[in-house]
């Protein structure tokens, strides 16, 4: 079963956003210098979390493809 793509890279841009702006206001950056360092930093960590997501289930559908074809395979091979 894929994963979820959309709530896994919203939840880490998420964490990513509030990660950088706590960074910043413990470094006493100006308000608004924080708030766009930390959504450009979100945007990013989407578009990052994005492609790995997509390239994890392009993996595990690989993975089950191939284990339903080994599973045909046996089927076949027993019967003759």
């Amino acid at each position: 079963m894929p994963l979820q793509n959309r709530a896994i890279s919203g939840s880490i841009a998420v964490m990513c956003f509030f990660a950088v702006a706590i960074i910043g206001w413990l470094n006493q950056i100006s308000p608004f210098t924080c708030c766009k360092r930390a959504v450009t930093a979100a945007i990013i960590a989407y578009a990052i979390s994005t492609l790995a997501v997509k390239a994890v289930n392009y993996i595990l559908i690989d993975a089950m493809i191939n284990n339903q074809m080994n599973q045909q395979n046996k089927g076949k091979n027993s019967a003759n």
